[in-house]
Parts: C-alpha cells; structure tokens; sequence
C-alpha cells in the first residue's frame, strides 16, 4: 500500500569486514520531491544508494521503494527504479538513439514503442541533433544526459541519482538542474546525493547528512542553516599575517578562529554578528593587520557541512 513516502529505509546495516559501511541507517523520501543525501567522500552515500536499488544486500534493516519490499521482491522492486550512477554508462560505439531503443528492448518494450520512447527521451534531453552520433562523439554533459535518458526509459516512479553532475561545466550542470526539476513537476520522487552543496542547495526540498555510515543530520536546508544558531565572520588577510591575525582574533574575541586551508580564510562562528565584527577589526587594525576582506553573513550549507563533519564540501 503507498503512501506519502515513496522510500523508507528502516535500521539499514551493511559493513565490509571490520569496516562498518551503513550503521543503523534510516531515511525517508517524500513522493514527488526531491530528497538529497549528503557527506564526505567515503561517507557511506554510494552504498546506501546500492542497497536501496536492490545491488547490494544489508545485513540488517528494512527499504521499502514506492511501497515494494526491495529485500524480499528485489525483481517487483525494480519495475519501480530508475538509477544515473556517478558515471555515464554508454556504449562508445552505439549512437545516442541506439542506446535508448536497446534499454527500452531490455525492458521488453515492443520495437515500435520502444522507438517511439527514445525519440521522446532524445527531444525532452535537448539531444535530438546528435542522435544518430556516436557517442564517443559526445561531450561529458551530453553522456550524462544520456545516461539519464536510459535511466528513464522504464518511466520510474523513483529515480536515483548518484552525484549526476560531477565533473561538468557550470552551463551543463545548470542544464540538468532543469531537466530534474522537470521531472519532479511530472510527478517523478528523486533521491539525489552530491557533492555540491549549492546543488543541493538549489534541488533539495529535504537532506540527509551521512558520515562514517550514520546519519548524523537532517531536514530543510534552512532548517539546517539554523541549526548552528550563528552568523560567520570571514576575513582574509596577506599570508604572512595569518597565523598573527588568528591569534589577536583569539584573543580578542575569546573563542576559536577557524582556518579554511584551502581558501587561507579564517573563520569564526559568532551569536553577535555585528558586534563582533567591529571587534574583530579593531584587533586587527591594533595589531597593524590589513583585512583584503572582512564580512559577516549567515551560515551557508558549506557551514553546516564543516560544523558537522569536521570537513569541507568538495568544488
């Protein structure tokens, strides 16, 4: 029997050996919206993703997708599943509308409407023009779209997509975006999991945050925005002044100042926004600092991430 849950993952347990993949994982997806699933490289994303679309086994727990038991009816399952891993899954030497027609053939569609289902998906995915190409011809983003196109050949009612925009162009990734949120307005419920948090950001109606195989946060991303209950101050100084900067913020402000290795900012979650940032900028002045910038803003999704996992987010 449905209901408004299109995925239910109850005490999903899954581990390699010593190394505890899945710990006791529970999640829900809305029908028709789209659910996002978050964490670090190694989070446990990829496996929980192959445990609900009936590739891997749990050692433990409970999926129901679109109101089917996965573990007890993998084959009735899938009738109801489509998945887009990480990587475009074409046939270099098959042209885009040879790829669509041969999934349709798999999925035991009659020849004629098996046809007729990859024009359509070629004309919805803007690859009408380079259908009968081959696609080593393609670009990355025109792959993804195509790998996307076989994904819906069977019409899902649940679609899976595993990092779907990684290594694409912003104007291609930007092209997908549409194309998911066409699907979601057709009725179509998306568990997507990514590692760009404006992405995220942008598609998710609700996320889930992994790491190390447990859930460790979730809801709406303001709701996880607010959950830190802090604005951010940022400031950027000359290298050779960091380690001085960090420090007479320290001690001004009497808490820890966060460095981002990777941008050489420095960080410091603050309840006084305002406040504090006059403060930091007459420590910085009194100590003959130059800010290149100083601001203070409202924590984004990259702020949530590191709070939580004690890492940042993947560009």
């Amino acid at each position: 029997m449905k209901n408004d849950n299109a995925i239910e993952v109850r005490g999903v347990s899954k581990h390699f050996g010593s190394l505890k993949a899945l710990d006791d994982v529970d999640l829900t997806a809305a029908r028709g919206k789209v659910t996002g699933l978050l964490g670090p490289n190694g989070a446990g994303k990829s496996t929980l993703i192959r445990v609900m679309t009936t590739l891997l086994e749990p050692h433990s727990g409970t999926v129901f997708v679109d109101g089917v038991d996965v573990l007890k009816t993998p084959a009735k399952a899938r009738k109801h599943i489509g998945l887009a891993g990480q990587f475009a899954a074409v046939d270099d030497f098959l042209t885009g509308r040879e790829t669509l027609e041969m999934v349709a053939r798999l999925y035991h569609l009659p020849r004629k409407e098996a046809k007729q289902r990859a024009a359509e998906l070629l004309d919805r995915l803007d690859l009408t023009e380079a259908a009968d190409r081959q696609t080593k011809t393609y670009s990355g983003g025109m792959r993804r779209r195509l790998d996307l196109g076989a994904s819906l050949v069977a019409t899902p009612s649940v679609l899976f997509l595993d990092e779907p925009t990684t290594g694409l162009d912003p104007r291609t990734r930007l092209q997908l975006w549409d194309i998911i949120r066409d699907l979601v307005k057709r009725g179509v419920t998306i568990l997507l999991t990514t590692q760009y948090l404006e992405e995220a950001d942008a598609l998710a109606d609700y996320m889930y945050v992994i790491d190390h195989g447990k859930m460790i946060a979730k809801g709406t991303a303001e709701q996880l925005k607010s959950s830190l209950g802090q604005d951010v101050i940022e400031l950027k100084v000359a290298d050779k002044d960091l380690q001085k900067a960090r420090e007479a913020l320290q001690k001004a402000l009497k808490q820890e100042v966060e460095e981002d290795e990777l941008t050489r900012r420095l960080l410091l979650r603050t309840k006084n926004g305002s406040d504090d940032l006059l403060t930091a900028a007459g420590a910085l002045k009194k100590a003959s600092i130059k800010a290149e910038e100083l601001s203070v803003h409202r924590p984004s999704l990259d702020d949530v991430f590191l709070a939580i996992t004690g890492e940042k987010a993947e560009k």
